[in-house]
């Protein structure tokens, strides 16, 4: 089963999934908060078809943020009740859990949502409930209002995705290894499955209007041949590798590599995959795992040399498995950070209205620098170029005194920036 994420900086819909029922369970963080409790709801594709951790990240980020909230007080006196909600990664499953969270438990807001399928975002929408920090796999953050992903979006957010059905993307990522590494031979390495596919000619667009020479490799998705893709990308000479795959593949894909001593300036990787499980992901292909780059939109979770990473991760010590750290944990503790200075800016009048106000409000949002500038200014006409900046981070294994870790490149990610052209793809 593939999960991807889409090229250009933004994400595009996988495949549809059917799936196991919805389930839930509600998480109480009892502390010194004894007010009424504001209820959130964090909905999950948690036993989706790509496996049991592939979607829990921001969700545990955003517990462990609450517990420690809880701790100190809540919001005003009021503890955040977290409800969570499984929904198997179907949209079945999805649709079962906005009724339960929305309808049922009337939550006051949803946060982190990370979502296979969200079918059940125009419920969301049409009910009001602020959907804060959500993971945009799909459309439905370009596409509905009281809906607000955790990287923003300039579209209209009328009912349909984008401007009209389409979506654009910028080319900073393929800027970035041109012009900091000096890369121009490029390699997209995909399925013969059409979502595979589908992305990899996103890819490949994106690459070749920042002016690289693209070799397509293409392997069997039942009996892929790396061995084969591997041979191909040294006699190419590619210097950087993107791929439409899932971590089973690219894992393997690595091995081959290594085996056929194809060497690249960079193995580019995504926001999902920024984790401490890349040790045991690639731990058969070490060469091809210390050439493991990932770009994104959030601070790099091992730069403890910034205050709000030292907080995170003092935060995530002990809770959910919080010894092993991800890119997408941070990510959901600054989707919770967002909504508590959303309904701490309400005072003792909080409302929904109150916290959508301070979510669009003209001054980006950063959860105190976790983020790169995050706003909700729409534009009635897709823009044709943009400056977008870069968090960028490379794994060595000599890093985190030997036990291997993401070293952050090229200096602030808020200075690493390129004004670059928007390509429209549809979703």
């Amino acid at each position: 089963m593939l999960l991807l994420t889409a090229a250009c900086g933004s994400r595009v819909p996988e495949s549809e999934f059917e799936n196991r029922p919805t389930r839930e369970n509600r998480t109480a963080s009892p502390g010194p908060a004894h007010g009424e409790p504001i209820k959130v709801g964090i909905i999950t594709s948690t036993t989706s078809p790509v496996g049991g951790a592939a979607f829990t990240g921001p969700r545990d980020g955003a517990g462990a943020y609450f517990d420690g909230l809880n701790a100190e007080g809540g919001v005003g006196g009021r503890p955040v009740e977290v409800l969570t909600c499984d929904d198997g990664g179907s949209g079945v499953g999805n649709n079962e859990c906005v009724h339960r969270l929305v309808d049922e438990e009337k939550v006051f807001a949803l946060v982190a949502t990370t979502a296979l399928d969200y079918a059940g975002a125009p419920r969301v929408s049409r009910a009001g409930v602020p959907d804060i920090g959500g993971q945009p796999i799909g459309p439905a953050y370009d596409t509905y209002p009281h809906l607000y992903g955790i990287y923003g979006s300039q579209a209209p957010r009328d009912g349909k995705p984008g401007w009209g059905g389409r979506l654009y993307g910028g080319t900073e990522v393929y800027r970035y290894f041109k012009r900091e590494q000096g890369a121009r031979t490029a390699a997209v390495v995909s399925y013969n499955q059409a979502a595979s596919a589908a992305y990899a000619q996103l890819v490949t667009r994106g690459l070749r209007a920042e002016g690289y020479r693209v070799v397509n490799e293409e392997v069997d998705f039942a009996l892929p041949n790396f061995q084969a893709v591997a041979a191909d990308l040294r006699s190419q000479g590619a210097d950087l590798v993107f791929d439409a795959m899932d971590t089973h593949g690219n894992a393997r894909l690595c091995q081959a590599m290594d085996s056929v001593g194809a060497k690249v300036t960079a193995k580019v990787t995504n926001v999902q995959n920024w984790s401490d499980s890349v040790r045991e992901d690639y731990k058969d292909a070490p060469g091809c795992r210390n050439a493991l780059w990932v770009t994104g939109s959030s601070r790099n979770y091992d730069d403890t040399g910034h205050p709000a990473v030292r907080e995170f991760r003092k935060g995530m010590r002990g809770h959910a498995g919080g010894d092993r750290l991800s890119q997408w944990e941070l990510e959901g503790w600054a989707a919770a950070m967002w909504f508590t200075d959303a309904a701490k800016s309400c005072g003792d009048r909080l409302t929904r209205a109150c916290v959508e106000r301070f979510v669009t409000r003209n001054e980006p949002y950063t959860a105190h620098g976790l983020l790169l500038p995050v706003s909700f200014k729409p534009s009635e006409e897709p823009p044709r170029t943009r400056r977008s900046c870069l968090s960028v981070a490379r794994w060595s294994d000599d890093a985190q005194d030997g036990k291997g870790g993401w070293i952050t490149q090229d200096g602030d990610m808020s200075e690493n920036c390129f004004t670059v052209p928007q390509l429209p793809y549809s979703p």
